[in-house]
């Protein structure tokens, strides 16, 4: 599994773009440009979730303001992309977390990175059908037999799914099907 993000646009119903995040943002610029373009949205294909970019400016400006930096090396720690949110544990948790090799962040670290290496089937099916899901909801969350899909891809039946979304566009059926691959996967 990359660690690179992708991402893919969508106008309407039509896909315009996919990919990492510059050549997905220079593309879906350029389309927007055209005369058929409407609202774009975005879809992070990691998480199925909806994300907003300023597009204001010259191409340029537009990656120059949406794409981070490379960090420089520096002396010191390095920076690790490093997100803060609160989690709450008993006592005897922070206590164990605490006697650790390198402290309670490095082990929950470990503890993720540990269980994420040894993921089963069912955990991948049950991730790739919740991204699906996000995204269809975003995409498709007002087309006939919506729902009926929904539940058909929470229950892994690709057969149903397909034949639930036969009348969508074939652009948005196709992203949708790539990303439930694993949603439909014998367990």
């Amino acid at each position: 599994m990359s660690n690179e993000r992708t991402y893919t646009s969508f106008s309407g119903d039509r896909q315009v773009a996919s990919g990492k995040l510059e050549e997905m943002l220079t593309q879906s610029i350029q389309a927007m440009q055209g005369p058929e373009a409407q609202n774009l949205v975005i879809i992070d294909d990691t998480t199925g979730r909806q994300v907003d970019f300023d597009f204001r400016g010259t191409i340029e400006e537009v990656l120059r303001r949406n794409i981070p930096e490379k960090p420089s090396r520096k002396p010191g720690r390095p920076r690790l992309g490093v997100v803060s949110r609160e989690i709450s544990l008993l006592p005897r948790h922070w206590e164990w977390l605490a006697e650790q090799r390198g402290g309670a962040s490095a082990t929950l670290r470990r503890l993720v990175d540990e269980a994420r290496r040894t993921e089963t089937a069912t955990d991948r099916a049950r991730r790739a059908a919740a991204i699906t899901g996000r995204a269809m909801t975003i995409l498709a969350g007002d087309r006939e037999n919506y729902e009926e899909a929904y539940r058909a891809l929470d229950a892994g039946d690709r057969e149903r799914f397909e034949t639930l979304t036969a009348t969508w566009p074939s652009e948005l059926r196709g992203y949708l099907m790539s990303l439930a691959q694993e949603a439909f996967s014998p367990q």
